[in-house]
C-alpha cells in the first residue's frame, strides 16, 4: 500500500496567494478584487507587484461581484477574494444574476470555508456553500486539499472559460501533493488502490482519509482513497470504476451532508450502480466557536470517524 507523509504544514489560503502572485507575473489579463480582507486572502504579493491590477472594494461584497462581472466584458479575468460566507451567502443574488446567468468569466475565490474557520463561530463557518454554488448552471466548483494543490488550482482556473468557485481554508494542514503538479479540472486523483471500500474525500478531509486508510490497512481492510478536488464537473467515471470494484463507499467533506459532495456521489451511484454509502460531514447543523481541531473532532470530521464509517459500510455489502 502506498503511504503519504509530509514535512510541512501550511494553510491552503496561502496556496491561493502564491498562485495569484504567479498569475500576476504570467497572465496580464488577471486582475484581483478584495472586500477588505487582503491579509486574510494572502493577496499582498500580487498587489505589491501589480498595484494597477488590484481593486480594493471595501466591505461591499455585492458590489465586488458586480464590478467583477463588468470587468470580464473588457476581457479581464477577475479573481474576487473574501471569506467563503461572504463569497456566497451574502452575494448569492449577484452571483446568480450577474455572473452565472450570463456565464461571466469570474473566479470567485473563497477563504475560511467550513468549520475550520474556528473561533469566529457559526456566523462565519459556512457549511452550505458547495451546495449553493454547484446548483448554479455552468458554475465550476473546486475544493483543493493542500497548499500545493490550491496553488495549482488557482493557476489552472485562469485558463478555464466561465465562472468558477474556488474554496479553501484558514488552518495549516499537511502538504502532501507534488509542488509541480498539473491541476486538471474535473479529473479525480486516486491516492491509494483498494479492494474493500472506496473513500472519496475533498478539501481538508483528504489527508484524514489517507490517515484512515493506513489504519484500516493495519486491520486488514483495503481502502481506496480518491481525492475529488472538483465537485462540479464531477469525475463520474473515477467514482463508478472504484465502487464497482470495492462495492461500497464513504464520502468525506467539511460541509453539510445535505447538498454536498456526498449527495453528488449518491446521485451518480443511484443512476448507475447503486451501492452502500456512508457520509462524513456535518448533519443539518450550524457550527460553533472552538479551535479547528476541537470542531473537527466534535462534528466527526476526522480519520477516526472515517474508519468507523468504513467498517460500517463494509458490513452493509
Amino acid at each position: 500500500m502506498k503511504t503519504y507523509t509530509y514535512t510541512e504544514k501550511k494553510d491552503t489560503r496561502s496556496g491561493f496567494g502564491a498562485g495569484l502572485a504567479e498569475l500576476g507575473r504570467t497572465n496580464p489579463d488577471v486582475v484581483a478584487l478584495c472586500a477588505d480582507l487582503i491579509g486574510s486572502l494572502k493577496m499582498n504579493e500580487f498587489i505589491k507587484e501589480n498595484p494597477e491590477r488590484f481593486f480594493q472594494i471595501g466591505i461591499a461584497e455585492a458590489n465586488m461581484m458586480g464590478i467583477a462581472a463588468g470587468l470580464t466584458i473588457g476581457g479581464k479575468i477577475p479573481f474576487t477574494g473574501t471569506f467563503a460566507n461572504f463569497s456566497t451567502g451574502r452575494v448569492y443574488d449577484q452571483i446568480r444574476q450577474s455572473i452565472a446567468y450570463s456565464g461571466k468569466n469570474v473566479k470567485i475565490c473563497a477563504s475560511h470555508a467550513g468549520l475550520t474557520l474556528g473561533e469566529d463561530g457559526a456566523t462565519h463557518q459556512i457549511l452550505e456553500d458547495i451546495g449553493m454554488m454547484k446548483m448554479l448552471p455552468g458554475m465550476t466548483v473546486i475544493n483543493p486539499c493542500d497548499f500545493n494543490q490550491t496553488k495549482a488550482a488557482t493557476v489552472a482556473i485562469a485558463e478555464h472559460q466561465g465562472p468558477v468557485y474556488l474554496r479553501f481554508g484558514r488552518p495549516s494542514v499537511p502538504i502532501f501533493t507534488p509542488a509541480d503538479q498539473k491541476f486538471e479540472i474535473g479529473k479525480a486523483i486516486k491516492f491509494t488502490e483498494g479492494t474493500d471500500v472506496t473513500i472519496i474525500a475533498t478539501g481538508h478531509l483528504v489527508w484524514e482519509a489517507l490517515e484512515a486508510s493506513k489504519a484500516l490497512n493495519e486491520q486488514g481492510i483495503s481502502a481506496e482513497v480518491i481525492n475529488i478536488h472538483t465537485i462540479k464537473p464531477l469525475d463520474e467515471t473515477a467514482i463508478l470504476e472504484s465502487v464497482s470494484k470495492t462495492g461500497c463507499v464513504v464520502t468525506a467533506e467539511e460541509h453539510n451532508i445535505i447538498g454536498g459532495l456526498g449527495e453528488s456521489v449518491a446521485r451518480v451511484l443511484a443512476t448507475n450502480t447503486p451501492a452502500p454509502q456512508e457520509f462524513i460531514g456535518t448533519n443539518d447543523t450550524f457550527g460553533e466557536s472552538g479551535t479547528p481541531a476541537q470542531l473537527m473532532d466534535k462534528y466527526g470530521l476526522n480519520s477516526a470517524a472515517i474508519i468507523e464509517k468504513a467498517q460500517a459500510v463494509i458490513k452493509r455489502k
